[in-house]
C-alpha cells in the first residue's frame, strides 16, 4: 500500500483505532490494579475508578431521546413516496422486514446460545444480585398489553420519564389464588423513558410530515435542522469514547470476579453475532432474492464486491449510494440497517443475561421492536449505534454503563455489519427493480422530461 493511502486510511479511521487501543490500555491496566492490591476493592473505589466512563455514559443517555425522536421523524419525514406509491410500498416493507427479520434471527440465536448465561453456580454472582430488582407480578396476557399500552401514551411528556407496566397484588387471605383473580394496582406507571410510546409517536409525526410535505416545508425544515444538532452533539461525544471506555473497562477488569469467565463468554457473543450476521448475509437474503426474482443471488453478489470490500474497510456504507437505484438510495439508507439491528438485539439480550436481568417473553418483543425502530434513521457513519444500542439496552432493563464489555470487539463487527447493512440495500434495490421495472422506467422517463423541460425553460 502507499505510505500516503496508508495514511488517509489511518487517519481516516483514528477513532476506531483510538477505541480499540483505549480498549487495550483498559484491560492492562485494570489487571495491573488487580495484581497491585491483596484486598478486594471497595465500591467506593471502583466508583472513583469508573467516575470519568460515567460521566461519559451520562452524555449519551442524555442525547437517547431527541436523538431517537429527531432521528425517525427527520427519516421518515424526507421519504417522498409520492413519485410512486406502489414502488415505495414494497421498498419499505420489504426493508423492514428483512430488518425485523434479522432482529428475529438474533435473538433466536442468543436465547439458543446463551453467550452471556453463567455456565457455573459461582460465576458473577456478585455482580448479578447487584442488578436485581424488585420483581413484579404480571402475566403473559398483561405484559403483551402493556406493549400495546405503552404505544398509545395518554401524555407524550409524561411518556418521556414513565412507561406503563401492569402490577397484580395478592389477594389478603388466600394465598393460593389463580392469578387472574389478584388485584390490578391503579398506580402503574414506573420511571424510565417509554421508548415504545416515543418510537411510536415519532413515527406517526414523521408519516404526517411526508404526506403533508409541502404545506409543512417550515416544520420538515426545522426538524431536520434540529436533527443535524443532535447529530452534531453525539458526534462530539462519540469523540470522548476512547476515554470514557478506557475507565469503563478499567473498572470492570478490578471489578470482576473472574476474568477467564468474562473472556469465554465474550467469545461467544462474538460467535453469536458474527454467526448472526454471516447467516442473514448468506442464507437469508440470498434466498429472499432468489424466491423473488428467480435469479441467482451470488452472482448478483459478484457484482458488487468492490462496494463490499469497501465497506468493510471504512465500516460506512454510504460509499455504495451509487451503485443502487436513485429512488431506492435514500429509502435503504433510511430504514434499512438488518446488520446493525441484529447487533443490538444480541448485544442487549447478552448483556441480559450475563447481569442475571430477567428476560420475559414481553421484554424480548419490547427488544425487537426497539431495535428495529432504533436501526431508522440511525446514521450511516462508524460508532453512531453507540447510542441507539443504549436505548435497546434500556428497553430490556440491562445496565448500559456496563457497554465497555463489547466495545472490546465492536471494532471488528462493525464491519462486519456494515457489509450486510450494504447487502440488505443492494438486495432490497435489486429486488424492487425486478418487481417494478416497468414503474422505474417510468418513473425515469417522467424525471427526464421534468429536466428537459426545466433545462428548455432556463436556456
Amino acid at each position: 500500500m502507499n505510505p500516503a493511502n496508508l495514511l488517509v486510511f489511518l487517519k481516516s479511521q483514528r477513532l476506531t483505532i483510538a477505541t480499540f487501543i483505549s480498549v487495550i490500555l483498559g484491560v492492562v491496566t485494570g489487571c495491573i490494579i488487580r495484581t497491585a492490591s491483596s484486598t478486594q476493592w471497595q465500591q467506593r473505589d471502583i466508583m472513583y475508578l469508573n467516575f470519568i466512563g460515567e460521566i461519559f455514559m451520562r452524555m449519551l443517555k442524555c442525547l437517547i431521546l431527541p436523538l431517537m425522536a429527531s432521528s425517525i421523524m427527520t427519516a421518515i419525514g424526507s421519504l417522498d413516496l409520492s413519485l410512486s406509491k406502489k414502488i415505495g410500498a414494497r421498498a419499505v416493507a420489504f426493508y423492514l422486514t428483512t430488518t425485523f427479520l434479522s432482529v428475529v434471527l438474533g435473538i433466536i440465536l442468543t436465547i439458543t446460545i446463551q453467550p452471556g448465561a453463567s455456565r457455573s453456580d459461582t460465576s458473577n454472582r456478585t455482580i448479578d444480585t447487584e442488578f436485581s430488582h424488585k420483581p413484579h407480578v404480571s402475566s403473559t396476557v398483561d405484559t403483551l398489553l402493556d406493549l400495546v399500552r405503552n404505544l398509545f401514551p395518554p401524555n407524550i411528556v409524561q411518556a418521556c420519564t414513565h412507561q406503563y407496566q401492569t402490577n397484580l397484588t395478592q389477594q389478603a387471605g388466600n394465598p393460593s389464588a389463580d392469578i387472574y383473580t389478584w388485584r390490578i394496582s391503579s398506580d402503574s406507571y414506573i420511571e424510565g423513558l417509554n421508548i415504545m410510546g416515543v418510537v411510536a409517536m415519532s413515527c406517526i409525526f414523521g408519516v404526517a410530515t411526508s404526506v403533508l410535505r409541502d404545506s409543512v416545508n417550515n416544520i420538515s425544515i426545522t426538524i431536520s435542522q434540529f436533527d443535524k444538532i443532535i447529530m452534531k452533539l453525539t458526534s462530539w461525544v462519540i469523540l470522548l469514547s476512547p476515554l470514557g471506555i478506557f475507565f469503563l473497562t478499567m473498572a470492570q477488569i478490578v471489578k470482576m470476579d473472574n476474568l477467564a469467565d468474562i473472556a469465554g463468554k465474550l467469545g461467544l457473543y462474538f460467535m453469536t453475532v458474527t454467526t448472526g450476521l454471516f447467516i442473514q448475509g448468506l442464507i437469508v437474503l440470498p434466498i429472499i432474492y432468489f424466491v423473488l426474482t428467480k435469479t441467482n443471488p451470488f452472482k448478483f453478489f459478484g457484482g458488487m464486491s468492490q462496494a463490499l470490500m469497501t465497506a468493510f474497510g471504512t465500516s460506512s456504507r454510504q460509499v455504495f449510494g451509487y451503485a443502487t437505484a436513485k429512488f431506492m438510495t435514500p429509502i435503504g439508507a433510511v430504514i434499512n440497517m438488518d446488520g446493525t439491528a441484529l447487533y443490538e438485539a444480541v448485544a442487549a439480550l447478552f448483556m441480559a443475561q450475563y447481569y442475571g436481568v430477567e428476560l420475559t417473553f414481553g421484554k424480548i418483543v419490547a427488544v425487537s421492536i426497539t431495535a428495529t425502530a432504533a436501526s431508522i434513521g440511525a446514521a450511516g457513519i462508524p460508532s453512531a449505534g453507540l447510542v441507539t444500542l443504549i436505548m435497546v439496552l434500556e428497553a430490556v432493563g440491562a445496565p448500559t454503563d456496563k457497554i465497555g464489555l463489547i466495545m472490546s470487539v465492536d471494532w471488528l463487527l462493525d464491519r462486519i455489519r456494515t457489509v450486510v447493512n450494504v447487502l440488505g440495500d443492494s438486495v432490497g434495490a435489486g429486488v424492487v427493480n425486478h418487481l417494478c421495472r416497468k414503474d422505474l422506467e417510468k418513473l425515469k422517463e417522467n424525471s427526464e422530461a421534468i429536466n428537459e423541460r426545466y433545462s428548455n425553460t432556463h436556456s
